[in-house]
């Protein structure tokens, strides 16, 4: 059976399960050859399909280094040679997936498929450009990432309560406070200059969205170190904010004319640093 002529079930760890049995199925399955790692990764010699590769690594689960390895080349893979890695990759994870949904989803009101969809969105985010290779464990990074990713939603609809008319529901109304939404008080501050517009997407991809650094430096045109310091800068006016109440309450017009004077200052200092141009002496210039 191939993937173009397979029945998709609605589900999406399901959907996955099903694009994974083809790709492993069928006179050219996806495999793995073992021989090609290093002979300190213990792992057993040979070529294995991705399903029994699986079954070793599940039946030998304080193998560290071996799932540390298969899980690096997979990663690899899955960045480089397409999307059928991608689903690979989930593939080899579904057990830990499948797991996290079934205790995402016990007492859960809605849709059990949207966890599914959410533990598979924050597992693939890790997967394309989150995890980094040069640390130990890349696996339960990836996992973690899709965990955290359901378990914000499970959170976020346990903070609701559905009813039929809501204009019969008697007392307070009042709107909750975002706080499940870190990126509206990101522009927020924004709005309030507590946060320059330019560090506005920086922040969020480093700090909410875990990026890395150097390459988002780079496009500054900073170096990783300012960016650093740059961040940390904005983490305590940030946190600042939030603790006086200013981002999650209105702010007072004195206020807002203190925080505009100073991002106006942050900017003015910016522009002069980009146009400085360092000054050398030469002999000619003493001479003259």
């Amino acid at each position: 059976m191939s993937v173009s002529d397979t029945i998709w079930p609605a589900a999406p760890l399901d959907a996955v399960d099903v694009a994974f049995a083809a790709l492993s199925g069928g006179p050219a399955p996806l495999y793995i050859d073992l021989d090609t790692f290093g002979p300190d990764d213990g792992l057993p010699p040979g070529v294995l399909t991705l399903p029994a590769l699986r079954d070793w690594l599940l039946a030998n689960p304080r193998a560290y280094t071996a799932r540390d390895a298969v899980w690096r080349e997979l990663i690899r893979r899955a960045r480089r040679d397409g999307p059928q890695w991608v689903i690979a990759a989930v593939g080899m994870a579904m057990p830990a997936l499948r797991r996290y949904a079934r205790q995402l989803s016990g007492g859960y009101r809605v849709d059990p498929d949207d966890i599914d969809a959410e533990i598979l969105a924050g597992f693939l985010a890790a997967l394309r450009d989150h995890v980094d290779l040069t640390r130990r464990a890349p696996y339960a990074s990836l996992c973690r990432a899709g965990w955290r990713v359901g378990h914000a939603l499970r959170r976020q609809a346990g903070e609701f309560i559905a009813v039929e008319d809501v204009e019969h529901v008697t007392g307070p109304r009042t709107p909750q406070v975002p706080y499940g939404h870190p990126d509206l008080l990101v522009r927020r501050a924004v709005h309030l200059g507590i946060l320059d517009a330019d560090d506005e997407q920086p922040y969020i991809d480093v700090r909410l969205g875990r990026r890395a650094m150097d390459p988002i430096a780079a496009r500054m045109g900073i170096s990783t170190d300012a960016l650093r310091m740059r961040l940390s800068r904005i983490d305590t006016s940030l946190a600042e904010a939030l603790a006086s109440g200013m981002l999650t309450g209105a702010a007072s017009p004195q206020a807002a004319e203190a925080l505009a004077a100073r991002a106006e200052r942050r900017a003015s200092l910016r522009a002069a640093s980009r146009h400085r141009v360092p000054t050398t002496t030469t002999t000619s210039t003493a001479a003259a």
